[in-house]
C-alpha cells in the first residue's frame, strides 16, 4: 500500500513540473546546521530537525514532493517513521499540500498557526486570493495543534518558536531555533513569506481588510530577530544552491549570513512599499 501510494505522487509529478521544474527537481539534502537538515527540493525548502525522541519537519511540500522527502530523510541516515511533528512555513499549496500523506505515513501531529489552519483543513477553498481557483487547492489535513503567535513547538531538548509574519498568508509563520556546532550556538531564522505575490491587493482587499497592517507588522517583526544562519520557504530566498555549492570547500559554515537576512528583509520591504504606494495613487 505505501508503495502504491508513493507510486501515484510520482506519477503527478510532471504536472507541477510544467508550473515549475525547480519545485520537484531532485537536490541532495545535506546538514545546515547541528540537527537541522535540508530535505526539499531545488527550490521547495523543506527541513528536518532531529532529536533522539523523534524529528520534526518543516514543510510537506506539493503531495509529489513526499517521495523525495522521505527519500532525502533517510539518505541522511534518518527514519521517515521518526518524524512527531509536522510544521509549516503557510498554507499555500506548493508548501503543504504533501500533509495529508505525511500524516497517514508517519502519524506526525500536524501544527499551524491560527490564521492558515482553516486553510489548511479546508484544501485551501477559504485562501483569501487563491480560495477560487482548482489550480490551487489541495488534500485538507486534519491539524491537530492551532498555534498562536509566539508559541513553542517542543519535542525532547529542541523549542521553535512561531512568529506571526502575516500578509502572504493570514497565518504565514517564521520559525526560530537555536541550534550548536562544535560548542558554538547559533540563531537560526526560518523565513515563512515575506513576498506580494502577483495580484495580490494590498488596497481596499474585502477578503483581506488588514493585509497591508499585516504586512508592516511582519517586517517589524522580521527586522526585530537576531539571525546567525538565514533560511526560508523557498532555497531562493537564501542563495541555497551557491552556498551549498561552497560547503566543504570554505574553512566555515557557508549558512551563516546575517547580513545576507538583512539585506533579503530590506530588499522584501522596499518591493512591499512600492507596491502600496503605488496601488494607492491608482485608487486615487
Amino acid at each position: 500500500m505505501l508503495l502504491r501510494i508513493l507510486l501515484l505522487c510520482a506519477v503527478s509529478a510532471p504536472v507541477f513540473a510544467q508550473a515549475n521544474p525547480d519545485w520537484i527537481a531532485p537536490f541532495p539534502p545535506h546538514k545546515i546546521v547541528g540537527n537541522v537538515y535540508y530535505v526539499g527540493s531545488k527550490d521547495l525548502a523543506s527541513y528536518l530537525i532531529t532529536t533522539p525522541q523523534g524529528h520534526i519537519l518543516i514543510n510537506s511540500n506539493l503531495e509529489a514532493s513526499v517521495p523525495s522527502i522521505r527519500e532525502n530523510v533517510e539518505r541522511l541516515g534518518f527514519r521517515f517513521a521518526d518524524i512527531k511533528i509536522l510544521l509549516i512555513s503557510h498554507a499555500h499549496y506548493d508548501h503543504c499540500a504533501g500533509s495529508a500523506l505525511i500524516k497517514q505515513l508517519t502519524g506526525a501531529k500536524y501544527m499551524v498557526m491560527q490564521g492558515d489552519a482553516s486553510v489548511v483543513e479546508d484544501g485551501g477553498r477559504s485562501d483569501f486570493h487563491y480560495g477560487q481557483s482548482r489550480d490551487f487547492l489541495f488534500k485538507p489535513a486534519k491539524v491537530d495543534r492551532v498555534l498562536h503567535d509566539g508559541d513553542e513547538v517542543r519535542l525532547g531538548d529542541v523549542a521553535l518558536t512561531a512568529h506571526l509574519t502575516a500578509g502572504h498568508t493570514k497565518g504565514c509563520t517564521t520559525w526560530t531555533l537555536q541550534a550548536r556546532e562544535e560548542g558554538t550556538g547559533y540563531r537560526v531564522v526560518i523565513v515563512g513569506s515575506p513576498n506580494v505575490n502577483p495580484g495580490y491587493k494590498l488596497v481596499d482587499n474585502k477578503g483581506y481588510p488588514g493585509i497591508a497592517q499585516d504586512y508592516e507588522h511582519t517586517f517589524r517583526v522580521l527586522k526585530s530577530l537576531p539571525c546567525d544562519i538565514f533560511l526560508g520557504a523557498h532555497g531562493g530566498y537564501y542563495g541555497m544552491m551557491e552556498k551549498f555549492a561552497r560547503a566543504g570547500k570554505a574553512a566555515s559554515n557557508v549558512f551563516v549570513d546575517p547580513e545576507g537576512y538583512r539585506a533579503y528583509v530590506a530588499d522584501r520591504e522596499q518591493v512591499f512599499r512600492a507596491e502600496l504606494v503605488r496601488q494607492q495613487s491608482v485608487r486615487r
